[in-house]
């Protein structure tokens, strides 16, 4: 696992609030958050409670694998044009960093245009959608537009609004399109076909790239019937899943909490005591690493609150994660409080 990366955390950037071009290209190029250096100044506590709010994002093996793959794709389509390009799909349970790798992989080709674009190229490389609750084409076809600025009235109809997104990601030459929620499709239902067949016809008119992202997408509906074997047949699967324990010779859940302790800013902090903890981090969060990092996150904070300023067993066996952590880890601990004890 490699140190942490100096990129914003994608995980604690609202998806919904980069859905616009100007947005993603500000988040694209927002100051990371940056940990302690030696002999810097000490950080005030309320410098370093944002710190901890923002914190680093890690390059996990789920971000590796899809930067080299999209990379890859995007040269194996580049000159392809009479059919879609293959596609990618990232899956995998809630809270495993489908949206961090995905717009991480976003940022980064956002930046790599930049640095190689020239003076006055306003084109837009990468564009960031996410599938609507009960999308149905029209709602669909109306949220790439919104990225693009592309103006839609009620009056316009599916192929009106369609032509318009066609014509304006050509002109503006997206080559990588993220569509994030992807299992909030349904082509079970009407509307929900008639979405599916909207987003094949999007691919095949619109040169770039597709990568999808979702919550457990071969057990969802997309995958089924026609509709869903076609896109079975176009993409790739990267599975974004809980990270092991063990992989072979490796401890990738050891080393990604090794990194993030590195990247803490707190004053009496032990170095090395949270990857001690590697078997308890790995049960209380089932491997999940959204719920470990909202979990180092969190106790840094309450850390620096309570003057303490370090990390221990009982300061996190104290904080309550997200629903889906507790009921992993609840079952095997009946007796757990969820509530943190006075004591340290």
């Amino acid at each position: 696992m490699r140190s942490p990366d100096t990129t914003p955390p994608a995980e604690e950037t609202s998806a919904g609030a980069v859905t616009t071009f100007d947005a993603f290209a500000r988040f694209a190029h927002a100051a990371p958050p940056t940990p302690p250096q030696p002999g810097q100044a000490p950080r005030s506590p309320e410098e370093r409670l944002a710190y901890h709010s923002q914190f680093v994002t890690v390059r996990t093996p789920a971000i590796e694998t899809l930067s080299r793959s999209v990379r890859t794709l995007m040269i194996l389509g580049r000159h392809q044009s009479v059919t879609a390009r293959p596609s990618l799909i990232v899956t995998g349970p809630a809270t495993t960093g489908k949206t961090t790798a995905l717009l991480e992989v976003g940022r980064t080709c956002h930046l790599a245009h930049t640095r190689r674009a020239a003076p006055g190229d306003d084109s837009v490389p990468v564009a960031y959608v996410l599938v609507p609750p009960g999308a149905t084409a029209k709602t669909l076809a109306g949220e790439f537009a919104r990225y693009l600025g592309i103006p839609v009235t009620t009056r316009m109809t599916t192929t009106q609004i369609t032509t318009a997104v066609c014509h304006t990601y050509a002109a503006a030459g997206v080559k990588l399109v993220l569509i994030d929620e992807i299992h909030r499709l349904n082509p079970r239902t009407s509307s929900g076909a008639e979405a599916a067949d909207w987003l094949k016809d999007l691919t095949e008119r619109v040169r770039a790239t597709f990568v999808y992202a979702g919550i457990d997408v071969t057990d969802s509906a997309v995958f089924t019937g026609v509709r869903g074997a076609q896109l079975a047949g176009r993409a790739s699967l990267i599975d974004c899943g809980a990270l092991p324990a063990r992989a072979g010779e490796r401890e990738p859940f050891r080393e990604l909490i090794a990194s993030l302790e590195q990247a803490l800013d707190l004053h009496a902090h032990r170095a090395g005591s949270l990857p001690k903890l590697a078997s308890y981090l790995h049960e209380r969060t089932a491997g999940r690493i959204g719920s470990l990092s909202r979990l180092i996150r969190q106790a840094a904070i309450e850390a620096i609150l309570d003057s303490s300023e370090r990390i221990t067993k009982t300061l996190l066996d104290g904080i309550a994660l997200d629903h889906l952590a507790e009921e992993h880890y609840r079952p095997r601990n009946p007796a757990r409080r969820h509530t943190r004890p006075n004591g340290r």
